[in-house]
């Protein structure tokens, strides 16, 4: 893959050039190309009607501690290697597996981190004609193939899961609308299923499969209209949040089969969602080239993210520099994403698909431990969220959700160092510092206090606080949307005890002229503005125009609590956002000591942490690439 070196110097010419490496708060994280993944060849791939580009990992435990492993599939082929990461060089003569499908090709794939093993490994595969393939390619085998006679759903596979906690159960979407649980040891039946409708609601509904011998699939769910691009378990893996080309985000409840909330798009279908670590956000990205941040607890959208110039494909939270910490000085919260918080047990007397509980057991997950800290009782704590996401415009953005988003209520004697974040309907009088008074939720909600927290992974001292962006007053005569009753008492004597005033930085401080000069037409492209004054009313026609799809009747929805208007949310600016590629993104993976993207191409680069590029740069000197920090 060739890369284009940056300039040092430029204007609008250095907004095309592929950048190496790019700068946050915490350090400068740098593309490793000695580590990049591609097919052997290293040919680039013509992706003209192929399925997207995606990556899997897992890890084995392997004594050597080089457990890793990465899968891939690029058009008709699948590749299963060994991941060395920032360590060492990707050595791409040598795949443990590969295959080349005929008359079908691979469009998503997942591993069981249960069951994996140096010896062993469970790895699911969709495909374009809707079967779902278990193999392993360690050994080289296959095992099942499941709606192999394509009896259960015709169209494409669009995502395939794990059930968290399980070593046999599996969910699966397809382009048809519908969501299908599976276990791995029962057969798909020589003949059609039939069902029995178990629950209905607003634009759901939850089937069970009718038949004398237990079959697959357990359990079927229609959700919306058209398809449904992708799902994500909660950390838990108590609720299932789907994202439906209908523009519908959905969450529902995967043992009770409810309906728990929804959002809809600013327009055009969702593609991507993705939940924090600790379950309380939800984040989604579509055909609107926004991110839409979604409180899980208060049903509501809270933040929009604008800085994408196309379809966003693909986001992501970092769980490294997402942290909750006790403001009384406790250690942050880790978010391993360990499978050890659930744990196998035997099914109930009573049958699964009735009851709705598959023989899982939770023990104290991070998002149960959370809770429990929040609790009235329980001890005050500190949250920054980090989030990514990649799409078709080749750009890598990143994201933090800081407390001025998460808890806007409290008036504000001056101005956020939150950077980037502009709602039109503030209600602060701006004034030029840096430092702000902590806000409290409204409503009596027990939600932490925050404060700036240090990272989990990361190390350094404080970090550099940034300018911040004037914000307007409100209008005369009213409240603005985000205006909230007096402030819970519980929330009032934690700040009145822990004295926490700061809000968390979003980006780099861009002091001199000069920058500004080089960053006027990312601002202006990027900028509410730019949303406000030129397409505004575009997409307000748009989401006008379109009815509440699985509702009684028509109706709009652009306004209410399923999409606000724009001026109504906070909108967010990108911390960092980079042109990484030649063609569009398709995977944005954040593992402890990189990140990983991957465009349609079919390369998978590496991009070391601050201070992790040192591992591999010492083994292969003249490694890490040339380029001027961004």
């Amino acid at each position: 893959m060739q890369i284009s070196k940056m300039a040092v110097e430029g204007g609008g010419k250095e907004m095309n050039e592929i950048k190496t490496q790019f700068t946050t708060r915490e350090g400068v994280y740098k593309l490793l190309t000695h580590s990049e993944y591609s097919r052997p060849n290293r040919v680039p791939f013509n992706s003209q009607g192929s399925n997207p580009v995606k990556v899997s990992f897992v890890n084995v435990n392997d004594q050597s501690g080089n457990g890793d492993r990465i899968c891939f599939n690029v058009g008709r082929e699948l590749y299963f290697y060994i991941y060395k990461g920032v360590r060492k060089a990707a050595d791409l003569s040598k795949p443990i597996d590969k295959r080349i499908y005929k008359g079908t090709q691979p469009t998503c794939h997942d591993f069981n981190p249960l069951s994996a093993t140096a010896e062993s490994v469970s790895l699911l595969v969709g495909f374009s004609a809707g079967q779902v393939q278990l193999i392993d390619p360690i050994k080289k085998e296959t095992s099942k193939l499941f709606n192999e006679e394509r009896l259960i759903d015709k169209s494409r596979v669009t995502c395939v899961r794990w059930v968290p906690g399980s070593e046999s159960l599996f969910l699966v979407s397809h382009a048809s609308g519908s969501l299908y649980l599976y276990n791995v040891e029962h057969s798909c039946g020589s003949a059609a299923p039939h069902y029995q409708l178990l629950r209905q609601g607003d634009g759901f509904a939850v089937h069970t499969c009718k038949s004398k011998q237990a079959r697959n699939p357990l359990r079927r769910w229609t959700v919306g209209q058209g398809t449904l691009n992708e799902f994500a378990f909660s950390p838990d893996g108590r609720h299932v949040a789907c994202a439906s080309q209908d523009g519908y985000l959905r969450v529902l409840g995967f043992d009770s089969g409810e309906l728990h909330g929804a959002m809809k798009s600013y327009f055009g279908g969702l593609l991507c969602v993705c939940w924090s670590p600790d379950g309380r956000y939800v984040v989604a990205g579509g055909e609107d080239d926004l991110v839409t941040v979604w409180s899980f607890g208060e049903r509501r959208v809270i933040a929009r993210g604008h800085g994408h110039k196309s379809w966003v494909s693909v986001v992501a939270f970092d769980p490294c520099t997402t942290t909750i910490v006790g403001v009384d000085g406790d250690a942050p919260a880790e978010f391993s994403g360990s499978d050890d918080d659930f744990q196998e047990t035997p099914a109930p007397a009573a049958p699964a698909a009735a009851t709705g509980d598959f023989g899982r057991e939770r023990a104290n997950s991070a998002q149960s431990r959370l809770s429990k800290c929040n609790s009235t009782d329980g001890c005050a704590m500190s949250v920054s969220y980090r989030f990514g996401s990649v799409g078709q415009d080749t750009q890598l953005c990143l994201w933090d959700l800081t407390e001025d988003i998460l808890f806007p209520h409290l008036p504000l004697s001056r101005t956020r160092t939150h950077t980037n974040v502009m709602n039109a309907t503030a209600t602060t009088n701006a004034t030029p510092n840096a430092n702000s008074t902590a806000g409290t939720n409204g409503g009596g909600d027990k939600t932490p206090v925050l404060s700036h927290p240090q990272t989990n992974c990361l190390s350094g001292g404080s970090l550099p606080r940034s300018n911040s962006l004037p914000h307007s007053t409100a209008p005369p005569g009213g409240s603005t949307p985000n205006s909230h009753p007096k402030a819970s008492s519980i929330m009032e004597s934690a700040l009145m005890a822990t004295g926490v005033h700061k809000f968390a930085t979003l980006t780099l401080a861009h002091d001199s002229r000069k920058e500004r000069h080089h960053e006027k037409e990312h601002r202006r492209n990027h900028s509410v503005g730019y949303v406000g004054s030129k397409s505004n009313d575009k997409l307000n026609q748009l989401s006008g125009s379109r009815s509440a799809t699985g509702s009684a009747g028509p109706g709009r929805t652009l306004g209410t609590t399923l999409c606000p208007h724009m001026e109504e949310v906070p909108v967010l600016e990108p911390l960092v956002c980079k042109k990484i590629a030649h063609e569009r993104l398709t995977v944005l993976i954040f593992l402890d000591d990189c990140l990983v993207t991957a465009c349609q191409e079919g390369f998978i680069c590496t991009w070391a942490r601050p201070g992790k590029v040192g591992l591999l740069s010492s083994q292969n000197p003249g490694s890490s690439p040339s380029g001027t920090v961004v």
